[in-house]
């Protein structure tokens, strides 16, 4: 065998391999022989067929299954031949095999990249002061309130307004056929809620009891059920009745309403301690974003192509997952990713930046995950989700889930000791960079 390597732009190479005539009539032979063992033939015992017959009757897939094997086993000598070490499949690139000639093929890929950190150390950070004012436990306690409020009938004389639930009949239709799912009867709809396409609220808006009303409406391009994208619709309304929500006090009997607390200052103490625990967890995962983010301007390297493409993908693909869970259509979805193309390129390259430069500390500092580590973080997902231990087992018995489970474990032990080593200064959020 003969091959000379090429390096093309940046970390992508490719290889240029001859196989000798000899060694490829051999893999023929090698082949022919595997099929005649086992091959029924009419006129012939089974594994008794001529080799002739054979050939004649088997030689495409016999093509096939020796282009496989020379492939296989030369590339893969040709790499240890160039000390190389690939980062995906290769694309490779040949000519039928024939027994009469050597057979040429060539197989381009990229490099894994030479990964040498510079600073790992005493990098400088900011981690944000944690700060809970007294306004954001109001907001709280109001929110709370509002949870707690009462919906009551209104028997007053009046037109139904912002804020007010709204009793309503309806028959909706497009083009003079019922709309699908567009009628009910006692339907509950609070004004401002915008539960409803665009103009629906402004409509009944005003409306008083027993009145009717025609509102000629439009669905909005881009509609979720693409049939009714940007088609007129008319609702016929009738206002059934109005009903108001009446919000408790912030008081003592609220506090004790809503869990067991003994009084106002009670639920305000629990309030505070809930805001304290988020952010502390917000601000710790920030700051070890940050992190990771100072290794990797501290630490250029050059990363394959390939895998940034292969983690914009994901980026998009989780994207367009998320998009759809908010109703969101195909159309919107691209222009979306349009928007974003160069925001899910720049993540995609940091992602895979940083994972190298993980992975290389985690070796040198012998931080990857150990097996009794990972079985403590099964266990750990097993008392979180209320799962049976079992079934969290089955789940990262695969090798893939299992080893995705393992980086995990690992890049949190490399940034937990990096994060040991910074350089740590705590300022207000105003100032984080």
């Amino acid at each position: 065998m003969k091959s000379s390597l090429d390096k093309l732009d940046g970390l992508s190479r490719k290889l240029n391999i001859e196989i000798p005539i000899e060694k490829v009539q051999q893999a023929f032979e090698k082949v022919y022989k595997g099929i005649q063992r086992n091959a029924t033939v009419k006129g012939f015992r089974k594994g008794k067929a001529p080799i002739a017959t054979i050939r004649s009757l088997y030689s495409d897939r016999v093509k096939s299954d020796v282009v496989q094997d020379l492939i296989q086993e030369s590339y893969t000598a040709a790499l240890s031949e160039h000390s190389l070490d690939p980062v995906g499949f290769p694309k490779v690139a040949f000519a039928t095999a024939a027994e009469s000639s050597s057979f040429h093929f060539t197989a381009e890929f990229e490099v894994h990249p030479e990964v040498v950190i510079k600073k790992f150390e005493d990098l400088p950070i900011d981690k944000e002061v944690l700060e809970i004012s007294d306004e954001r436990v109001s907001t709280i306690l109001e929110n709370i309130r509002t949870s707690q409020a009462e919906t009551v009938t209104v028997f007053e004389d009046r037109a139904l307004a912002e804020g007010d639930v709204a009793v309503l009949d309806f028959n909706g239709k497009v083009n003079g056929e019922p709309l699908p799912n567009g009628s009910a009867e006692g339907h509950i709809l609070e004004i401002g809620s915008k539960q409803f396409i665009d103009g629906f609220e402004e409509g009944v808006t005003g409306m008083k009891i027993g009145d009717y009303r025609q509102i000629n409406l439009h669905f909005p391009p881009g509609y979720h059920e693409k049939s009714l994208s940007g088609q007129p619709v008319t609702f016929d309304v009738t206002l059934k009745g109005i009903k108001k929500k009446v919000l408790p006090e912030i008081n003592d009997e609220l506090a004790k309403k809503v869990g067991a607390y003994e009084n106002l200052d009670a639920l305000k103490v629990a309030v505070r301690k809930d805001i304290q625990d988020s952010e502390e967890r917000r601000i710790q995962e920030e700051m070890r974003n940050r992190l990771v983010k100072s290794l990797v301007e501290n630490n250029p390297i050059e990363v394959p192509r390939s895998l940034v493409a292969e983690q914009k993908r994901a980026l998009v693909e989780d994207f367009k997952g998320r998009l759809s869970q908010q109703g969101l259509g195909e159309g919107d979805f691209d222009s979306y990713k349009e928007k974003w193309d160069q925001d899910f390129e720049k993540t995609a390259t940091f992602m895979v930046h940083s994972s190298f430069l993980l992975d290389t500390l985690a070796h040198q500092l012998k931080l990857e995950a150990t097996v009794p580590e990972i079985d403590e973080k099964i266990n750990e997902y097993a008392k979180q989700t209320g799962l049976e231990i079992e079934k969290i087992k089955k789940f990262y018995a695969k090798p893939e889930r299992r080893s995705r489970l393992a980086f995990q474990i690992t890049e949190q032990k490399v940034v937990d000791h990096l994060i040991g080593k910074a350089k740590i200064k705590e300022v207000p959020s105003s100032q984080i960079k």
